[in-house]
């Protein structure tokens, strides 16, 4: 089922399922199982140039398309989900609003780091301000040429082994007059003052290291930072839109967790035999296939429209609310998807021995991680009133913009 793609395309989406079945699928468990970030597959990854495939050519990259990424992505899904996130990361989220709003310099050095084999890292959750960004309190105070930057974060994705870091924060000129929310790059073991401090102890996704950052006068040139047109003080939506691809990528890993899950079913289904014959001739089971098989198309067919839509409008970044649309169902639809796959093995579903007990834990994280279904759905449900839906108990929409608006 090509579901409309091109010959080259097909191609790439062969040549990283090859890659996926040979390099990766024999790691995976290991990967789960250690606790180690994969650097053996990164290095493959990079050799086999599926690391910043999106970048453009003239620094290095292939300048393919989100969709180019959404293939390759789903493929590596379906062996192992850390994988899976360092080619999201590698070609999507940081690296896009770099890419999008960096200046030249920002945007070589990010090109360099992705193409040696670096995730970058994107800093804005903080222990008080997980969905309520805008309640961070890490800030960035001008000091001449540099800003220095105070404050802490937590469950930053690739905490430890990142080097780039797109670090959000308050920022205030030298008057102390905050000028709004804005983002800086710095790199790990070049940066004095950026610590790592803690290690989650993940339910899934354990190759992949969530951890606590702390920055302690933390200096970085004013060149590092990452100014959209429109500045400080109304930059912060523009720098927000990273999460529509970064979203894009979260919900391709899930359906790929899933597409891999059924698989696993499929197969199972086919030479499984109770009763004197194959349980995929019972209709109960059928119907849970069926099931399964239209979960993972609808998804496909969401999450390729939210990648196709980066451009239109000369966006850098995929539509806003096509992207919730997919990452919502795609993300709920695969956590489905896998707890039927292991209905079918039963108790060895349940063991360690098989990867659906793995694809369970891992496919968990991806209704929370990038944005919570919740509110997500919110996002949807205030573009179709246009409304900017007050959170806040003294709210930030004006009632009578509301009534303009339903008018």
């Amino acid at each position: 089922m090509d579901l409309g793609l091109t010959k080259d395309e097909i191609a790439l989406q062969q040549r990283a399922r090859e890659f996926s079945q040979a390099v990766v699928r024999p790691r995976a468990a290991a990967i789960d199982r250690d606790e180690q970030y994969p650097w053996d597959i990164v290095k493959a990854l990079a050799k086999a140039g599926f690391l910043g495939m999106t970048l453009p050519k003239a620094l290095g990259g292939q300048d393919r398309s989100f969709l180019d990424a959404v293939l390759v992505i789903e493929e590596m899904a379906k062996s192992c989900t850390v994988t899976a996130r360092i080619v999201v990361e590698t070609n999507m989220g940081a690296i896009s609003t770099v890419m999008a709003y960096g200046n030249e310099a920002q945007k070589q050095l990010a090109a360099r780091l992705v193409l040696e084999g670096d995730k970058p890292a994107i800093c804005i959750t903080e222990p008080d301000a997980g969905s309520d960004t805008t309640a961070m309190t890490t800030r960035a105070d001008k000091r001449g040429d540099a800003y220095v930057i105070n404050g802490k974060k937590h469950w930053i994705t690739g905490a430890g082994v990142s080097r780039l870091h797109l670090i959000f924060a308050r920022v205030f000129d030298e008057r102390g007059e905050e000028l709004g929310i804005g983002a800086f790059l710095a790199v790990r073991d070049e940066a004095k003052g950026l610590s790592v401090t803690k290690r989650e102890r993940t339910m899934g996704l354990r190759g992949m290291p969530e951890g606590e950052l702390a920055f302690e006068n933390l200096e970085v040139p004013a060149s590092m930072a990452v100014l959209p047109p429109s500045g400080f003080r109304r930059g912060f939506a523009d720098l927000m839109n990273a999460y529509n691809s970064q979203r894009v990528g979260a919900g391709t890993v899930a359906m790929g967790i899933g597409a891999g899950a059924l698989e696993h079913a499929l197969a199972w289904a086919k030479t499984r035999e109770q009763f004197g014959r194959p349980i995929g001739e019972f209709q109960g089971l059928q119907w849970m296939l069926a099931d399964m098989q239209i979960q993972l198309t609808a998804s496909r067919l969401m999450l390729y429209t939210a990648a196709r839509s980066r451009g239109a409008q000369d966006s850098a970044f995929p539509d806003p609310m096509l992207t919730a649309q997919a990452k919502v169902f795609a993300s709920e639809a695969a956590m489905k998807i896998v707890n039927d796959a292991l209905q079918f093995f039963g108790a060895r579903g349940y063991s360690r021995e098989l990867p659906l007990e793995r694809m369970a834990r891992d496919v968990r994280m991806f209704t929370i991680g990038g944005g919570t279904a919740q509110v997500l759905r919110t996002l949807v449900a205030g573009k179709m009133l246009g409304w900017k839906l007050p959170q806040r108990r003294d709210g930030y929409a004006p009632k009578s913009s509301m009534r303009s608006a339903a008018e």
